[in-house]
């Protein structure tokens, strides 16, 4: 990564923290939104002149003590911390990718979860393996390139499947871009975001935005074929010898049973 990524994203995240978040007054008529460059060093405790050559993109070499203090003045969340240590070459690097294919356990596994929607995908979001159930739910996403950022960005069939498509869409970029620090030599990677950016005018304008964040379980809320509108669980999980893969496994809530609500008819 360069100093001129690691100036992008701090500025970015200067920009939304406002003089009252931090207890600062207004300080009348701002050109620009956010903390002023010098509020947030005084803020941090480093020179003005010094973080503005770090946010400008200068060769400066920020200790974890510095991105630290930075972090808590900016308010960052876990992920977005650990992608700024990441950008500032303060992070251990992620063991490199393997082959963008999974083991014949772990697809087993997939086929042997029976009803409930799951799926494998790589760093760069292609899908590696997937069940009947879920390519019964999510309508297309291995056939959009195999891959679930440029299915939700460029499949029509999104749309239709995810109540939620915008938020999930945003949930994916964020999650791509964080691929990008961590997995700085996967040339996949690299591609699909470039696809993105060049085929999705709404991933253009998002990508501007830094957004970065990890997998995380959670809910979300589908259209299923046959049972219309439903909110399922999902856990995410990466394979210990392989922990560039993701694995993720969707449930329903309420202790219904998921073979109950995903047997064919």
């Amino acid at each position: 990564m360069t100093t001129v990524e690691l100036g992008a994203f701090l500025r970015s995240r200067r920009e939304r923290i406002s003089p009252s978040d931090v207890g600062l007054p207004p300080g009348g008529r701002r050109r620009t939104p956010g903390l002023r460059r010098e509020e947030l060093a005084l803020i941090s405790g480093v020179s003005t002149s010094w973080y503005t050559f770090l946010e400008q993109g200068r060769d400066v070499r920020p200790s974890a003590q510095v991105l630290d203090a930075l972090a808590g003045a900016l308010s960052l969340t876990d992920d977005e911390r650990d992608h700024l240590l990441r950008l500032g070459g303060l992070a251990p690097a992620a063991p490199a990718p393997g082959p963008e294919r999974v083991d014949p356990g772990l697809a087993d596994l997939v086929d042997a979860v029976g009803g409930r929607p799951a799926y494998v995908t790589a760093a760069s979001f292609d899908v590696l393996a997937i069940n009947d159930a879920a390519r019964e739910l999510f309508t297309g996403m291995a056939g959009t390139a195999g891959n679930v950022a440029l299915w939700a960005f460029t499949d029509p069939r999104a749309d239709e499947v995810l109540v939620d498509r915008e938020e999930v869409a945003r949930g994916v970029l964020a999650r791509l871009r964080a691929a990008t620090v961590r997995h700085p030599d996967d040339a996949r990677v690299t591609a699909v975001v470039e696809t993105l950016l060049r085929e999705s005018a709404e991933a253009a304008a998002w990508w501007s935005r830094q957004d970065v964040r990890d997998d995380r379980s959670g809910r979300k809320r589908v259209r299923h074929p046959r049972l219309g509108e439903v909110t399922l669980t999902h856990t995410v999980l990466h394979p210990a010898e392989r922990p560039d893969l993701t694995l993720v496994v969707y449930g329903a809530p309420g202790g219904l049973r998921p073979c109950e609500h995903f047997r064919g008819s």
